[in-house]
C-alpha cells in the first residue's frame, strides 16, 4: 500500500486557510507546494479510516526514508527533498511533522492543554516555521509564528471534534476538561452539544484567543509584504472562528466562512496590516 492509495483527493484550495495562495512570490511557491503536498500525503495516511495502523507507520517510514535519501518510494518525498536541496532549507520541518503524524496514528486522546500545546509543537508549527525561512525571514519571528499555528490547529480540532471522534475515535479535547464538565468522550457522539460540552468548547476556543494574541504583532514582523499580507489574513480569519466557537455548537452547526466572508475579511487584513505599516 502506498500514500497514493490512500489520498483523500484534498488539494491546497480546500484548506480552511491560504496555501501558497498568490500572495506568494511565484519563487516561493515551488518549494510551499512540494512541503504541502508531503504534508497532505502524510495526513491522508494518519486520517484513513480503514488502513491498519501498522500498515500506516510503514508507509510514513518510506516517506521520511524517501525525504532524507535513504531508499524510500515516496514520490512526495523525494520532490520535497529536491525542493529543499534547491532552497536550502533544512529537512527537520518535515520530520517534525512526520513525528505528529505518527502520534495521530497511535494516540488517541490527550490529557490536557499542555500535552496538546506540545502535539501542536510538531502538527503545526513547523509549517510555518518552513515558510518562514524559505522567505529567508528571522527567526524571531517564530515564537509569535508557533501562537499562530497552534491556534489554527486548536480551531480545525473544535471544528472537527464530533467527526474525528466518529470517524477515528480521536478526541484533542483535553480529557481532564471533559472530566471537570462532567463529561465523556461519548458526549462527542451526540448530534447536539451539551450544555456542560458547548461550554467547554467555548472555554478552549478562549484559551486559542490568548495563543491569537501573542500572535497579533507576527505580520508585522515579517519583512515580505506578500507574505506579511497572507499572515494578517489568516490571523484575522483565526480570529473571527475563534469567535463563532466561543458562541456556537460544533456538533450541530458548521463554523465555517463562506467565500464572501473571506473575502471581507481579507480586504480588512489588509487595511490593518497597512494601518500597522504605517504608523
Amino acid at each position: 500500500m502506498s500514500a497514493a492509495e490512500l489520498a483523500s483527493g484534498k488539494g491546497h484550495t480546500d484548506e480552511n486557510f491560504p496555501v501558497a495562495s498568490f500572495l506568494i512570490a511565484p519563487r516561493h511557491r515551488p518549494p510551499i507546494l512540494a512541503f504541502y503536498r508531503f504534508a497532505r500525503a502524510a495526513d491522508d495516511v494518519a486520517d484513513n479510516p480503514a488502513a491498519p495502523p501498522e500498515e500506516k507507520l510503514a508507509i510514513l517510514a518510506d516517506m521520511q526514508a524517501a525525504l532524507k535519501g535513504e531508499g524510500g518510494a515516496s514520490p512526495e518525498g523525494a520532490a520535497l527533498r529536491v525542493a529543499l536541496r534547491d532552497s536550502g532549507v533544512t529537512d527537520q520541518h518535515a520530520l517534525d511533522l512526520l513525528e505528529a503524524f505518527r502520534r495521530d496514528v497511535t494516540k488517541l486522546r490527550y490529557a490536557d492543554w499542555d500535552e496538546l500545546m506540545d502535539y501542536c509543537r510538531y502538527s503545526a508549527a513547523p509549517v510555518g516555521r518552513f515558510v518562514l525561512d524559505v522567505h529567508g525571514e528571522s527567526r524571531d519571528a517564530w515564537p509569535a509564528n508557533d501562537a499562530l499555528c497552534s491556534a489554527l490547529q486548536v480551531i480545525n480540532h473544535l471544528q472537527d471534534c464530533g467527526k474525528d471522534r466518529r470517524e477515528l475515535d480521536r478526541v484533542y479535547i483535553p480529557l481532564d476538561g471533559l472530566e471537570a464538565a462532567g463529561e465523556t468522550v461519548e458526549a462527542l457522539d451526540q448530534p447536539r452539544a451539551s450544555p456542560a460540552l458547548k461550554a467547554l468548547v467555548g472555554s478552549l476556543a478562549r484559551r486559542t484567543e490568548d495563543l491569537l494574541a501573542v500572535s497579533r504583532p507576527f505580520a508585522g514582523q515579517i519583512r515580505d509584504g506578500r507574505l506579511a499580507y497572507e499572515v494578517a489574513i489568516i490571523q484575522t480569519l483565526a480570529e473571527s472562528l475563534t469567535t463563532g466557537l466561543c458562541r456556537r455548537d460544533p456538533l450541530s452547526e458548521k463554523v465555517h466562512h463562506s467565500k464572501p466572508q473571506m473575502l471581507g475579511l481579507a480586504l480588512l487584513a489588509g487595511l490593518k496590516l497597512c494601518a500597522g505599516r504605517f504608523r
